[in-house]
């Protein structure tokens, strides 16, 4: 089996904002677009234009319709890919030690050479984070695009991973969680960020930031006629208009 190393310098992982995500599949798609177009192995798909497609994905998203009982009803989107944990079971049961966590930065990997597809790694994730993927007969999972993050060619901006990089509502975030003034730490602090399935004890890097409760007060609606407003004529520029006389 294989042994975790000693408590990283740098811990790197996600803030997931539950708040803002809005299940666009922007962050998947891209991560398997790097994954497979880049320098890193493949994402097998099997049929993928036909009835019963399959393939491997490093991150999926999920969608649940939450009803508080004291708010509204709301859909909450809920993207889900390996959260990097410091007591990380999927690496201690590892067999040829393929499954392992790095000493500089807590990113967990999988050296895909070593892999005999047992599939023990997937079994003892409480998460689901991992896929075999159907081609290659290996496990697959988030590398946190650990090809990317280091890489001297990219620019600076495009230094994080391509699910941070893509996502349109900046649901998502990256950074050093051992730097308390880093903005993932900055989140976490501000906002509560959770872990998820504390009780597991595994000790997830990643965290997540709830949604923001809901209130059931009515806004006004954007098409009901303003009285302060004057009345369009002659189109946008007669609209234009009325509005400045009105304001001077």
């Amino acid at each position: 089996m294989t042994s975790l190393p000693s408590p990283p310098e740098k811990r790197l992982g996600l803030v997931i904002d539950l708040d803002t995500c809005v299940g666009c599949h922007a962050c998947a798609v891209n991560c398997k677009e790097w994954n497979t177009g880049a320098g890193a192995s493949p994402l097998s798909d099997v049929d993928a234009y036909g009835a019963e497609p399959s393939g491997a994905w490093l991150n999926r998203i999920h969608t649940f319709e939450v009803t508080p009982q004291d708010a509204p009803a709301q859909i909450v989107h809920f993207p889900k890919s390996c959260l990097h944990c410091d007591d990380a079971p999927c690496v201690t049961v590892c067999p040829t030690g393929a499954s392992h966590k790095r000493g500089e930065d807590g990113i967990v990997l999988v050296t895909e050479d070593l892999c005999i597809g047992c599939g023990l790694c997937a079994w003892a994730c409480p998460y689901g984070a991992r896929e075999m993927d159907p081609v290659e007969n290996v496990m697959k999972k988030c590398t946190l695009c650990v090809d990317r993050i280091y890489s001297e060619t990219l620019p600076e901006a495009d230094r994080i991973p391509a699910c941070v990089r893509t996502c349109p509502s900046s649901a998502r975030h990256f950074g050093d969680f051992n730097d308390p003034e880093s903005n993932v730490s900055r989140l976490v602090a501000e906002r509560g960020g959770i872990d998820l399935m504390p009780e597991m004890e595994t000790r997830p890097v990643n965290k997540y930031l709830p949604p923001r409760p809901k209130t059931t007060q009515r806004t006004p609606s954007a098409t009901a006629p303003q009285a302060d407003m004057p009345k369009a004529e002659g189109g946008f520029l007669g609209w234009l208009d009325a509005a400045l006389e009105k304001l001077g």
